[in-house]
């Protein structure tokens, strides 16, 4: 139940990148409209995010996740009837993106806290894996791709009234879920039986900085992201265009073999056990296989680039596997929720500095210096994360198969 509703909630994900788009541009908005509205839903994932791991953690996991589904229902609904009605507004999709972009802070602190409750240890790996598998497939693939032909249907907002089904399915695989009872938080003698809201909040920064192996993960993983995330999503799509003379469609298929690639490394990588040195195995799969990038911004060949990113995305997909496993496996389930999220926070927090600072570096750096430099700083960031983390010796004392 738990798998079908994240699979047919990511499928609705991904009709919304293109449902948006398209309702953009039928009000006759620009391009400074559109980044206005997306911009709204960053900051919702960012607001909420850090709120939804605290709330992983004090209330039911279902009654979390129904919400999640039951808002996501309701926000497209509402976009579906201002539409028919005509009195749709660019305000409107600007708070609908909010809205989604923030129920996603809720709907994965929840997920991936539920994960542990319904399987043991040994097949959490694969569970991460089937996540890592389905959800660059539907969200960067499949839902656009669908969303894409809905959007040339005679009737207004079909992509919108997808998402609405989409999500009105996920609904009722929630309202099937049933979870076992969540792990006891350890209580001291001296302190309240109740806990608030940011003292939880609190606790969970507190244990990240107390845990080498995870606290120098997150500032390595927010350090990659800041490195590579402007260049690829601001950089590459005029590096194909202007360099390589292809189109805007040759950028989508070239994204889409990105997808497809780090769902191809998730599944290889569940395919198998637990690394027994599983924290060096996931920062060299990260770090290194970020090697490749430095060609994207050299080579005047596309299938070199598409070659290059594929790489990487097969790369990133694994090492994912092998960190939400870690998560589940070696954090305390009453905290799972708050360092989910927290994780969750980190990914996001620099990718819009990241966008921002790219395009001006590109004048005054060439491509080649900063793909090359993002290439070669990643992977020397985690070799000093490694070091002063203590991970070698950190996997030797917990060994986890």
């Amino acid at each position: 139940m738990l798998v079908l509703a994240m699979c047919v909630s990511v499928f609705g994900s991904g009709l919304w990148a293109v449902a948006l788009v398209a309702r953009v541009m039928a009000l006759g908005g620009s391009a400074v409209d559109l980044s206005l509205v997306t911009s709204a839903g960053a900051v919702g994932a960012v607001v909420f995010v850090l709120v939804g791991g605290v709330a992983a953690d004090r209330f039911p996991l279902p009654v979390i996740l129904r919400c999640v589904e039951l808002v996501n229902l309701t926000t497209a609904l509402a976009i579906v009837v201002l539409t028919w009605t005509d009195t749709l507004a660019l305000w409107h999709l600007a708070l609908a993106a909010f809205v989604f972009s923030g129920a996603v802070g809720f709907f994965y602190p929840a997920y991936s806290a539920a994960l542990p409750r319904v399987l043991p240890p040994e097949q959490l790996l694969a569970a991460n894996g089937v996540e890592g598998t389905v959800r660059p497939l539907l969200q960067l693939a499949a839902g656009p791709a669908v969303g894409g032909v809905l959007t040339g249907l005679a009737l207004p907002g079909a992509p919108v009234l997808a998402i609405a089904v989409a999500h009105g399915i996920a609904l009722f695989f929630m309202l099937r879920l049933r979870l076992p009872e969540r792990d006891v938080a350890p209580v001291d003698d001296g302190a309240p039986a109740q806990s608030s809201a940011l003292r939880d909040l609190v606790e969970g920064f507190r244990y990240c900085l107390r845990t080498p192996w995870l606290l120098w993960t997150l500032l390595w993983a927010m350090s990659a992201v800041f490195l590579f995330t402007g260049p690829l999503e601001v950089l590459v799509p005029f590096l194909v265009v202007d360099r390589l003379g292809g189109t805007v469609a040759g950028y989508g298929a070239m994204l889409g073999l990105y997808g497809v690639s780090t769902a191809v490394g998730a599944s290889i990588m569940a395919s198998f056990q637990l690394p027994r040195k599983y924290l060096t195995t996931m920062i060299w799969l990260w770090g290194f296989g970020t090697l490749p990038f430095g060609l994207v911004g050299s080579t005047h060949s596309w299938w070199v680039m598409a070659l290059a990113l594929c790489v990487f995305g097969a790369t990133g997909g694994a090492g994912q596997v092998i960190w939400g496993t870690l998560l589940q496996r070696r954090v305390p389930g009453h905290m799972l929720g708050r360092i989910s999220s927290l994780d969750f926070f980190v990914s996001l927090s620099l990718m819009p500095v990241s966008m921002a600072v790219a395009g001006p570096v590109s004048q005054v750096l060439p491509p080649e210096a900063v793909f090359w430099g993002v290439a070669v700083l990643t992977p020397a960031l985690g070799v000093a994360a490694v070091l002063v983390g203590r991970m070698h010796r950190d996997q030797l004392e917990h060994p986890l198969r």
